[in-house]
């Protein structure tokens, strides 16, 4: 039978999808906690070391943020007072005065030099690179103060065993430049004893002036460009030698504008900012060019230089001109300053141009001449001086050497200041004053034993220097022989006082001798005046006033403000007894003391010189073109061995005028050439009442006294 009904699911099991085992809930993330220490001391500890940490925090923000308003406002306020850049370029007290030769070239400087206002754009690349690679590599890239600079340098200072601020300073270019202005503070002559004071005060270092310094720094990069500042830096800047300024000094040691500078020029003058006085170049050129070297490095490394282009710089340093080697003029422009006004030379404000008299062709004759004798026949270690005066027969000074050191500035100038005895080389102006009288070139006089009293003194009785008589000699062969006894006799018989008139009036200024012994020089003289009083006769007789400024003016101005304060003056004595002068002073050379002066192939005259136990040694003598006086001597009156005015005196002379007159054509001496005569004649009486009496004695007296007898 046969099962109806539902069917019965199979006994196996259907097949089904496992379901997958539920996911463990996830744990919320949190910071793993410190397990917490069950030390109390350890917890105390802790606790007391973060409050520390938070007290710090909170007071340095707040400080910080008090110093940031507190500065802020500083430099608001010092911004405010800040001019505009370009009245901050020139910055000296005192102007500058720059003299110029005869031919208007440089050739000194005095005062604080300012070359003129330059830019950052218009100086030279290489100085403005070499001054940015040296000074400040991070210029354009710091707000005016540099912290990792001031890091460095009080990590060097530190290191070199000194305090943190002595030594390197770390300073930008424009820290630097807020020490130049002073934090505009401007000099002020009431408030300081001098202008060095207040700038030592201005260069001061502490912490206070650092922190005023970065103030001011920080308001001067608010208000002006990098290069602004910059411009101020170079215009501002000391850099030796007098020069204040990329250009004084371009023109100083270079002789050119600071925009023609070379890598090698551009280096040297960055140098000098380290250290201006001591590396100038005038002072130190091997120092000088050390340094440079140095700064050459310094633009290679920083990429202002290519290797070729440093190479280049270290194989060609840079070299001074002439002016800057002749060490600012030394004893001549020393002399024109002080022999102009004082408002415009040493005093000045102003910027003064002064054209001169100087010859530099001439100047360097002198000196080399004077160079050449001491180093060839002066003993090693003599301190004998000597100094040389050439000048034109109008006065006009072309060369001045005033002691053996001619590189000098401020140096004593024993051709201007140094008061000597004249010896014989006075001799000339007493028979000067006999020839304008009517005396003759070949007037007889009696070289004889002579004596005079002399009120108040007694007797008085002169010798020659060879202590021998020659008996009767023409004037001429008394003064060739500087034969003492005749000239005492010439000038007591034409008068003292006259004598003394006309060499006053030839230009020697200094009290003259009231005795007898004023014929032998016993009264003390310049080289200058005496020079200048031997132009006279080469002039023929009129006086001259020594000169070395010729024209004063401001820069920038067309108009002089003075001219010429000397040149020729009034007549002394007539021509024709100056050319009868200069015929017997040619003989004074030609055969006579000054023998070893004479130049080979030119007419020449002079007169040699010797004072009492030979303190004193000179000769002056003239050609047709230059007039020339040498003076030699211990500055301390020590008298000098074997020396005379015929010895060295006269080869100095010589070797002076031989080297002045390269070049130069011979040209005659205006001076009388006399026929030859059969024999020499006395002079006659009536030219010889025309003296006036010094003593009051009879004419008679004093012709006996002259012509023969005693």
């Amino acid at each position: 039978m046969s099962k109806t009904g539902p069917k019965k699911p199979p006994l196996v099991a259907p097949k089904r999808t496992p379901k997958a085992p539920p996911k463990p809930a996830r744990k919320a993330k949190s910071a793993p906690r410190r397990a917490r220490s069950n030390n109390v001391v350890v917890r105390i500890v802790g606790g007391f070391l973060r409050w520390i940490f938070r007290a710090i925090w909170w007071i340095t923000w707040r400080v910080t943020a008090v110093v940031t308003l507190v500065v802020g406002a500083l430099v608001g306020i010092t911004y405010s007072t800040l001019p505009d850049y370009q009245t901050l370029m020139d910055g000296r007290a005192k102007g500058s005065v720059t003299l110029l030769d005869h031919e208007g070239e440089v050739f000194a400087w005095r005062g604080d030099q300012f070359g003129g206002v330059v830019t950052a754009d218009t100086v030279s690349p290489h100085l403005k690179n070499a001054v940015i690679a040296t000074e400040d590599r991070r210029y354009y890239l710091h707000p005016g103060v540099d912290p990792i600079g001031i890091a460095s340098a009080i990590r060097i200072n530190l290191s070199e065993g000194r305090g943190p601020l002595q030594g390197n300073g770390g300073s930008t270019i424009t820290q630097q430049t807020a020490k130049l202005l002073c934090f505009g503070n401007a000099y002020n002559e009431s408030e300081w004893e001098s202008e060095a004071d207040y700038i030592a005060d201005c260069r001061r270092t502490s912490l206070s002036r650092k922190a005023r310094e970065a103030i001011y720094a920080m308001a001067m990069e608010a208000k002006f460009t990098k290069d602004e500042i910059l411009s101020v830096y170079l215009n501002r800047a000391y850099l030796g030698g007098g020069a204040y300024g990329a250009e004084a000094a371009a023109q100083r040691y270079f002789g050119k504008s600071a925009a023609n500078l070379n890598p090698a020029e551009g280096a040297m003058i960055a140098g000098l900012l380290t250290a201006p006085s001591t590396l100038a170049p005038t002072a130190n050129l091997e120092r000088s060019r050390n340094r440079a070297s140095v700064v050459v490095g310094l633009m290679r490394r920083q990429g202002y230089l290519s290797d070729q282009e440093a190479a280049l710089a270290l194989a060609n340093p840079a070299e001074l001109s002439e002016a800057a080697e002749r060490q600012a003029g030394g004893y001549f422009a020393d002399w024109v300053m002080a022999s102009g006004p004082e408002f415009f030379t040493r005093d000045t404000t102003e910027d003064v141009i002064i054209r001169t008299t100087l010859d530099q062709r001439i100047q360097r004759a002198a000196e080399e001449a004077l160079t050449y004798i001491f180093d060839e026949k002066v003993r090693e270690g003599s301190e004998a001086q000597a100094a040389i005066v050439v000048m034109s027969a109008d006065g006009a000074v072309r060369a001045m050497v005033g002691g053996r050191k001619t590189k000098v500035v401020g140096a004593f100038n024993r051709a201007t200041q140094a008061k000597r005895q004249t010896g014989s080389a006075f001799k000339p102006f007493v028979y000067a004053t006999a020839v304008e009288l009517g005396y003759s070139y070949d007037s007889v006089v009696v070289d004889e034993p002579y004596c005079i009293d002399i009120p108040g003194s007694g007797r008085w009785c002169p010798e020659n220097y060879t202590r021998n008589y020659k008996g009767r000699v023409t004037l001429t062969d008394a003064l060739a022989q500087s034969l003492n006894i005749p000239a005492v006799k010439i000038s007591e018989s034409v008068g003292r006082d006259l004598v003394r008139k006309v060499a006053s009036d030839f230009g020697i200024d200094s009290d003259l001798a009231a005795g007898p012994a004023l014929a032998l020089g016993a009264s003390e003289s310049t080289l200058l005046e005496m020079t200048g009083a031997y132009a006279g006769i080469l002039n023929g007789g009129s006086s001259v006033t020594p000169y070395g400024l010729v024209e004063l003016k401001l820069l920038g101005e067309s108009e002089p403000l003075m001219g010429s304060g000397g040149g020729i003056g009034e007549r002394v004595i007539q021509e024709s007894a100056a050319q009868e002068l200069i015929y017997m002073m040619t003989k004074v050379i030609e055969g006579g003391t000054g023998s070893r002066a004479r130049l080979p192939g030119r007419e020449a005259a002079g007169k040699t010189g010797t004072t009492q136990a030979a303190r004193d040694a000179w000769f002056l003598g003239f050609t047709a073109d230059y007039v020339a006086g040498v003076w030699m001597g211990y500055d301390d009156n020590t008298p000098l061995k074997g020396v005379t005015g015929g010895g060295l005196p006269a080869e100095i002379w010589q070797e002076t005028m031989v080297r002045v007159h390269e070049g130069i054509d011979p040209k005659p001496l205006p001076m009388l050439r006399p026929q030859p005569r059969p024999a020499p004649t006395p002079a006659p009486q009536n030219q010889q009442r025309r003296a006036p009496l010094a003593s009051g004695n009879p004419i008679e007296n004093i012709l006996r006294s002259i012509f023969g007898g005693n």
